[in-house]
């Protein structure tokens, strides 16, 4: 495996490494926010627009499909160095959170997603190898802190959302845009400036990788349907049930917030147990976790939807460092192809969600997760093992 001896060398990172880590973790709280808290408003923005509800699926998709451009953000980031993409990206996904209620057409809804997606994937990839960067040792534990913020990032502003439609009305999400452009100077302080790949550098061992990172981009992608088919399911079956928006959001804040659990504890987890192990043992849990949300209700309904965030959440910094791991020549790029493409992949997916629960309810819905879950369990037997920390 190559060192990091490819990349040019750069002087060691100034300031307090902690707090720096704090503001990057606050900067992707704002920015993961932005760009993901229309599951909370989406019944109110199919009624505004006179959607029908098999269009759900479609408005995530173009949400979210932008996030396939983060492997090439990530190669572009990885050539310039710094961490303009990431600025760039933090402002684009504020400004698009503010146009959502101010659209009058699908079109243009559709438009405004779309920035708010690719604005999502420049942010990314530079931020990540910027984290590992301050984190020299502990990477585990550093990429976990930073990923919380994003997870609660996008678990607490589908709430946040829906508070501002129903005291004002759609155009009130307005307002979501002002903590992230005033968090651009946060971020510009913490982030350090990342070393450009230099021409000499050595190019990506594309033969010795490319098996590896098939197989662990599949599993993340099939991680990424369960999870956006259950952000899109829950606040939609809640509110055919004649649930209050704002309800229906919590719902995601639970599988999202209480998701943070398995964010703090899948790299322990996966140093004692080894990181098959995890995977394995998670995408089961999952399985069953979203098979339940198909028939329980009440009190059971948000005990599974915790439940399902924790092992879902548990893989996600462990496949980061994995696939950051197999392309030490572009860590950035590996960042995107593991977070951003896989994303994206899941999302074209979900459209197909929107026609099935039209059809057959939400019900039908949770299956197609449980099954996809079950898919990533057995793929993960594949998936390239990681060295333990100690």
């Amino acid at each position: 495996m190559a060192s990091d001896t490819t990349i040019s060398a750069a002087p060691a990172v100034a300031g307090n490494p902690q707090l720096r880590l704090a503001g990057m973790g606050w900067s992707h709280f704002v920015n993961d926010g932005a760009a993901n808290f229309l599951p909370g408003v989406l019944p109110a923005i199919l009624i505004g627009l006179h959607l029908p509800v098999a269009l759900a699926g479609t408005l995530m998709a173009a949400l979210l499909v932008g996030q396939g451009l983060q492997p090439f953000v990530g190669l572009v980031g990885d050539r310039i160095g710094g961490r303009a993409l990431s600025l760039i990206g933090l402002v684009g996904s504020s400004l698009g959170a503010g146009l959502v209620g101010l659209v009058a057409s699908p079109a243009a809804l559709i438009a405004v997603l779309v920035l708010i997606g690719a604005s999502n994937a420049m942010f990314h990839p530079q931020a990540l190898a910027g984290v590992r960067r301050l984190a020299e040792t502990r990477q585990g534990l550093a990429m976990s802190t930073f990923l919380v913020g994003g997870e609660i990032g996008r678990g607490v502003w589908p709430v946040l959302a829906g508070l501002c439609v129903s005291w004002g009305g759609l155009h009130w999400l307005a307002l979501l845009a002002l903590p992230g452009l005033a968090s651009v100077f946060v971020l510009a302080r913490c982030a350090p400036a990342l070393p450009a790949r230099t021409v000499d550098s050595a190019p990506i061992a594309w033969r010795k990788h490319i098996g590896g990172l098939s197989r662990l981009v599949l599993f993340c992608a099939l991680r990424a349907f369960v999870i956006f088919a259950a952000v899109t399911v829950l606040p939609l079956m809640w509110s055919a049930g004649g649930g209050s928006l704002t309800a229906g959001a919590s719902l995601i804040t639970v599988l999202l917030v209480v998701g943070v659990i398995g964010n703090l504890s899948g790299g322990w987890l996966a140093d004692r147990l080894g990181s098959r192990v995890l995977l394995i043992g998670s995408m089961l849990a999952s399985t069953l976790c979203a098979l339940a949300l198909a028939f329980v209700g009440g009190f059971w309904l948000w005990l599974c939807t915790a439940a399902l965030g924790i092992a879902l959440f548990a893989t996600l910094p462990l496949t980061i460092l994995i696939a950051q791991d197999l392309l030490p020549e572009n860590r950035s790029f590996g960042s995107g192809l593991a977070l951003g493409l896989a994303n994206a992949l899941g999302a074209v997916a979900v459209i197909g969600i929107g026609p099935v629960i039209g059809a057959a309810g939400a019900s039908a819905g949770f299956s197609l997760a449980a099954g996809a879950a079950l898919l990533a369990a057995l793929l993960a037997v594949w998936v390239p093992e990681r060295e333990r920390e100690h």
